[in-house]
């Protein structure tokens, strides 16, 4: 028999504990409950239309429902539902998928460490890198600089990296051996300092490098960052921001590693973010967009100058997980990919919706609640402040985002708020039209949620 909604919540109170939430305001309001998706749209329990501006949570590149996908899992699980990588074993898909990224990432990447998530990847690399220059005699190489509001995930190494301030309040974070820098968010940091954006990136990229001279080189493994910064608030660094941190990198011998969790499998118009910002890392993570999210599954490419000295110097590397390389997740993103090309998706975000998106954003700047616009390929974000002639922001206690983000619920759209930082980031499958759908909805949130800040008396 088919639960109700009130039963489908009152389940979820009595015995889910939900990520990233606080479980007793959760267990009073009540979960949301999604029940089925198709293409861009979701329907909760309800019978409500959502228009999924987020792809599940960055993920669902090719939209919900994609046969191909469904049909693969279907096949692998029947013919070998899992075994391991351990014990010098392999399967089938996990050789073909480590073939088809070797294609598809950049050409310094010719091997794959899978991992079964993001965070797992992430961690991967901080234990990749301390083998990496043990090897090489240099074991006091320890350090890994990561940056200010970064997310890397929230596995001890990878809460670590990241630079959440309320995720390191909690469990004694960050762990040993990584330090952070701050964030190249122009709109915080470098517009009040009246800095053109260029310039502000190469101010931003100097703060590694001041970093690296405090610690010494001789002490520092890597540095690790998000081609555009995702959970922090879809912040797009400065052309000259990232070629300045490659210069850096080099000068010093550090490793560099960019975090594609989110920007990889052409979510920026390119096939990994860093394609698009003209930088060559060492590392790479990778998850969300491997698969659209349907079956979990991360990992790291490795660049020829760390897969030599591994393979070469030999010994054991201790580390690894049950689920590295699982056929049916390894299947599914074969399929996924041959997906990706076969709709050529990267050229869809690249030469059509990217800019598409980025034209209808531009045209919210004159709102009476957006200060910032930014797009990158297809993610987007609204910087709410109460003055944009100024720049002033709105009280932090007053929310304001959240306050948003609740009239888009309520109108059938989900955008995320990151503070008073509205993004989206929809399937890479979207058109032209369903754009211009999720731009009404947008705006009328942004009137919405401007009628409310002037009821409360919170502008004028």
């Amino acid at each position: 028999m088919e639960r109700t909604t009130a039963q489908w919540q009152a389940a979820d109170a009595a015995h889910f504990l939900h990520p990233f939430t606080d479980f007793k305001a959760l267990s009073a309001k009540g979960a949301r409950i999604i029940q089925r998706a198709e293409g861009i749209y979701l329907w909760d329990s309800d019978g409500h239309k959502i228009l999924d501006a987020m792809s599940g949570l960055w993920c669902v590149n090719v939209g919900y429902g994609q046969r191909a996908l469904i049909d693969a899992a279907a096949r692998q699980m029947a013919e070998l539902p899992f075994y391991n990588a351990f014990f010098q074993t392999a399967t089938p898909p996990a050789i073909e998928l480590a073939e088809v990224l070797a294609e598809v990432t950049p050409p310094q990447f010719r091997h794959v460490f899978f991992s079964g998530s993001g965070s797992e990847g992430n961690d991967t690399v901080v234990r990749m890198v301390r083998r990496y220059w043990d090897l090489l005699g240099q074991p006091e190489r320890q350090v890994i600089i990561s940056r200010h509001n970064a997310y890397h995930g929230s596995t001890m190494a990878g809460a670590s990296l990241g630079g959440m301030g309320g995720m390191h309040a909690q469990g004694g974070l960050p762990i040993p051996g990584i330090t952070h820098i701050g964030q190249p968010h122009w709109w915080e940091n470098g517009r009040p300092q009246g800095l053109s954006r260029e310039d502000f990136g190469r101010v931003a990229a100097g703060w590694l490098e001041q970093k690296i001279l405090e610690i010494g080189a001789d002490k520092v493994a890597a540095f690790i960052g998000e081609p555009v910064q995702g959970a922090g608030g879809v912040i797009v660094p400065p052309e000259s921001y990232w070629p300045e941190i490659q210069r850096i990198c080099d000068k010093h011998g550090i490793l560099l590693v960019s975090d594609e969790v989110i920007c990889g499998f052409g979510r920026t118009g390119r096939w990994f973010g860093c394609e698009r910002f003209g930088f060559k890392p060492d590392l790479m993570t990778f998850a969300k967009g491997v698969t659209s999210g349907y079956v979990p599954l991360g990992g790291v490419m490795v660049g020829e100058r760390i897969a030599k000295v591994l393979i070469e110097r030999g010994g054991e590397f201790n580390h690894g997980y049950t689920y590295s390389g699982h056929p049916v997740a390894c299947a599914v993103a074969l399929a996924n990919i041959a997906l990706i090309r076969q709709l050529k998706l990267v050229e869809h975000v690249h030469d059509d919706v990217g800019p598409y998106l980025a034209a209808q954003f531009q045209g919210l700047a004159t709102h009476p609640l957006v200060g910032e616009v930014q797009t990158c390929g297809l993610m987007g974000a609204l910087q709410l402040v109460k003055d944009p002639a100024r720049g002033t922001p709105f009280a932090s206690e007053l929310e304001v985002g959240m306050v948003c983000r609740g009239h888009c619920f309520a109108n059938g759209l989900i955008m995320r708020a990151v503070g008073d930082r509205m993004i989206v980031a929809p399937p890479l499958v979207i058109t032209r039209a369903q754009i211009d759908e999720m731009m009404l909805l947008i705006r009328r949130c942004l009137d919405l949620t401007l009628a409310d800040a002037q009821q409360r008396g919170w502008i004028g």
